[in-house]
Order: C-alpha cells, then sequence, then structure tokens
C-alpha cells in the first residue's frame, strides 16, 4: 500500500511540476520591428471592404511562354509553362527571342471581359510581367516589351478598360524576380553583386510606380518572385516602397508576398503578425477550417489542371469539373476568403475552348445563386458534411446552404448557433419552395429535401432570428 502511495505521489508531483512550468513559462518575446506589420488586424477602408465582398476572381497569365506552350523543340517542359525559359534545354536568347513571334493578332479584350463578367467574376489579376521580365505593356525601362513585338500595340490599357467598363475591378500582378534583366541576382554574393542589384531595385521602383501612373483605376498589385535572398535581405528598400506606392495611390491593396521584414521574415513578420492587406500563402490550396486563416483576409489562387498556368498545349493530370470548382468557390467564402480561377490564354490572344466550357458553366451557376458568394463570408455554424455555410456580411440573420453532397436520406442536418431560431428555409432559386425543419434535438434539424435529379450544387436559404454575435475571427485585433 505504501508503495502505491508513493507512486501515485510521484506521478501526482511530476504532474504538479509540468503544470507550473507551462503557467510559468515566459511569453514569446516581442521583437521591435520598424518594417514589419505596419497594422494589426484587418483593414476597415471601403477599398478593403470592396476586396472582401469580391467572392470570385480571375486570374490571367499571359506572355511569351503561351508561344513554346509547354514544349521546346518537340521536348515537353514538366513545369508550368511560365518557367520554361528556366529549363536548361532552352537557351535564354532563343527564349527571349519570342518576342519577335508574339503577335496576338486575335486579342479582344472586350470579349474577354465580358466572358468573365458572364461567369460572375468581380475582380481580374493580370501579369502584366512574369519572371521571363516580358512587359506586356510599353514599359519605357526596358525594350523587352509589347512595344518591340510585331503587335506593337499596350495590351494592359485595354484590357483593364474593358474589364472596368463590364464593373470588374483589375489588379496587376508584377513578378520582381527578372531573369532578363542583367542585374538580377538571386543572392548577394560580392560587391558587384551589390552594385548591380542597387540598379535592379531602382528599375524595380520605375516600373511599379510607371504601371500605376499608366493605369490608375488598377486596385492593386499583385507580387512574385520574392522569395530569393537577394529581396528578401532588402526587406528595407521594399517596404519604403511599399509605403512610396501606397500614398501614390491611395486605397492600394497589397498581399503578403512583397516585402519581408529585417530579419527576412515573409507573409507573416518576426512576430507572427501578417504583412500586408491578405495572406498570399493559399496557393492551390484551401485552408480547412477558419482557424486556419488567424483572422487574417486571404484568397485562393486555382489552376484547372495541376499547376498548370499558362498556356500549355496539353493539359495533364486531373482536370478539374465545373462542380469541382463551384465546390472550392464555396469552401472559400465560406472560410472569409476569395477564390480566383486562372485562364492561360493561347498566343493568339483567344481563350482555349475547354476555360470557355468551364466560364460558361461556373457563370450558369452563379446566374442562380451569387446572392450565396457576394458580400458573404463565415457563418459560424459548425461544418457539416454535405457542404457549406456562408452568411451575408451585413446581415447575421441570412445564412446560405451551399449543398454539394446530397446524403442518401436527402436529409440536411443543420446544427444553429446558440440564441438562434428558425424563421424560414427555403430553395434560392425556388423561393416558394419552402422547408418545415423536424427537430432533432435541442439545436439541432433535418432539412427534408424532395427526391429529385440534380446535376450541380444548390442553395438552401436559412433565415433567422436572435442573437447576432460578432464572430471571433471577425473581431479586431489588439
Amino acid at each position: 500500500m505504501k508503495r502505491v502511495l508513493l507512486i501515485i505521489s510521484i506521478v501526482l508531483s511530476a504532474f504538479l511540476f509540468g503544470h507550473a512550468q507551462q503557467v510559468n513559462q515566459p511569453a514569446k518575446e516581442f521583437i521591435p520591428l520598424k518594417h514589419g506589420a505596419h497594422r494589426i488586424g484587418k483593414r476597415t477602408d471601403t477599398a478593403m471592404a470592396r476586396w472582401r465582398a469580391y467572392g470570385l476572381g480571375q486570374f490571367i497569365h499571359w506572355g511569351l511562354y503561351s508561344i513554346p506552350a509547354g514544349e521546346w523543340n518537340g521536348k515537353p517542359y514538366n513545369g508550368a509553362s511560365e518557367w520554361i525559359k528556366s529549363w536548361n534545354e532552352v537557351s535564354k536568347p532563343g527564349y527571349d527571342s519570342l518576342m519577335y513571334k508574339f503577335n496576338p493578332t486575335k486579342f479582344d479584350p472586350d470579349f474577354w471581359a465580358k466572358t468573365a463578367m458572364q461567369m460572375g467574376v468581380k475582380y481580374v489579376t493580370i501579369t502584366t510581367k512574369h519572371h521571363d521580365g516580358f512587359c506586356l505593356w510599353p514599359s519605357k525601362y526596358t525594350a523587352f516589351n509589347i512595344a518591340h513585338t510585331p503587335y506593337k500595340k499596350d495590351l494592359i490599357g485595354p484590357l483593364v478598360k474593358a474589364y472596368n467598363r463590364q464593373g470588374i475591378d483589375v489588379i496587376l500582378y508584377f513578378s520582381v524576380m527578372d531573369w532578363h534583366n542583367p542585374d538580377w541576382r538571386y543572392e548577394i554574393k560580392t560587391k558587384d553583386d551589390s552594385v548591380a542589384f542597387e540598379r535592379f531595385k531602382q528599375f524595380t521602383r520605375n516600373q511599379l510606380i510607371e504601371l500605376l501612373t499608366k493605369y490608375p483605376t488598377a486596385k492593386g498589385l499583385w507580387f512574385d518572385g520574392t522569395w530569393d535572398k537577394s529581396w528578401a535581405s532588402n526587406g528595407v528598400f521594399a517596404d519604403e516602397l511599399e509605403q512610396e506606392l501606397r500614398k501614390l495611390h491611395p486605397g492600394l491593396i497589397i498581399g503578403s508576398r512583397f516585402h519581408a521584414d529585417e530579419y527576412g521574415k515573409r507573409h507573416f513578420d518576426s512576430n507572427g503578425n501578417l504583412m500586408g492587406d491578405y495572406e498570399q500563402g493559399w496557393e492551390r490550396k484551401i485552408p480547412n477550417t477558419i482557424a486556419d486563416v488567424h483572422g487574417n483576409d486571404w484568397e485562393c489562387v486555382m489552376t484547372v489542371p495541376e499547376n498548370m498556368w499558362g498556356y500549355n498545349k496539353a493539359w495533364k493530370g486531373h482536370i478539374k469539373t465545373a462542380d469541382e470548382l463551384i465546390e472550392m468557390l464555396a469552401k472559400c467564402v465560406s472560410l472569409n476568403g476569395n477564390f480566383v480561377l486562372n485562364f492561360g490564354p493561347k498566343p493568339d490572344g483567344t481563350i482555349r475552348p475547354e476555360e470557355m466550357s468551364l466560364a460558361n458553366a461556373i457563370g450558369g451557376w452563379m446566374q442562380e445563386n451569387s446572392q450565396a458568394i457576394y458580400n458573404c463570408g463565415y457563418a459560424g455554424y459548425d461544418k457539416q458534411d454535405w457542404g457549406y455555410y456562408t452568411q451575408k456580411r451585413d446581415d447575421a440573420n441570412k445564412t446560405y446552404l451551399i449543398v454539394c453532397n446530397v446524403p442518401v436520406s436527402e436529409a440536411i442536418r443543420i446544427k444553429l448557433p446558440a440564441g438562434k431560431m428558425i424563421k424560414k428555409i427555403y430553395l434560392l432559386n425556388r423561393p416558394a419552395e419552402t422547408f418545415e425543419p423536424e427537430q432533432i434535438v435541442g439545436n439541432e434539424y433535418f432539412i427534408h429535401l424532395k427526391r429529385e435529379e440534380r446535376t450541380q450544387p444548390f442553395v438552401i436559404v436559412l433565415e433567422t432570428a436572435g442573437s447576432t454575435k460578432i464572430q471571433a475571427d471577425d473581431k479586431p485585433k489588439t
């Protein structure tokens, strides 16, 4: 008996000692930063509120890489087509000479914009310059641009105007990394590297100011190619440039990729705070829970085949269907994010038929169901296997059930948050068709569907009364 008591005493002492260590463990030391996050919590201005309400966006990857379209001298390249210049099989002069073949005579910006509008898109991100350094606008800071092609004319200006006419906002993609510029360095190793990169920094500043000056209706800048040591070690310059751009263009929206803090941390600074206006880490992936986004604004950029952005002659691997993409859209919005679908136009300026088909299918669904997407976000309901909840950001008593997977029983299970009461349940596309909920226990109910053939996700509207507490992820951080 004494031995048993001794063992219990030892175990209890160990538990209490460990617990005391946890309780007394010092908080993580705050690191003073001049070039980390300049704001804690979400932006609250109207420009960011507009961005937050978009729901669905379009990404366009277009450039010289659309000509080889994923192969060189008949040999397929296994990477993304816009990276083909980095392949050992491709000579740099050979790639750069594609400029003299780029002639998108069938480019119709109004058709692109109308296609996007009919798809339900609220904003578009267009590659003004990718890693290869070729500019789709007539930049006066490099000859490697659209003005020196057979086409000769600006592509960005007409595109911005066409999309704006359709009520679609434009974000300008810009790759900082530039394989064409002789002053670009992956890493600063020597004094000569440092001198060259100083010239490159000024070149980058000039081009960004040029873009915002030429296209003043652009709502934001989407940065890429900022992960190399050269740029990360120049976080002070990048941060100061970002502040200069924001002063030049009030309301400008910039994601978390552009600058590192003084310790080289990207996206999140050394104290764990988001740098920029929204998180750009969700590329071809979607968070699973609201906790995963840490209360930040965010967007997911998604390709149709896996990791194929620019035009590729052969789509390889799994090709996502319209229903899969609609479900991804629903999931993103349900977690307070935007969903952005990529398109890779052909070198002549046309959009491949497969992409047109997807745009039409998504657009058909959005025509009936966009209320569940625009200006919607996290609803605060327990996730169920049938699909996703979204809720109007300005009406906590209107919740949408985007049903993607109908149970065999045809019974949709819901669990109301505490303090909520059901007023009315009906189909979004057939509001006269209402449902009588069956209470299971407490605040849990079944919605019994009519048996019918369904070919796409559909939306049920749940109108409630009662508590309208702010969700934890929407509360401003202190």
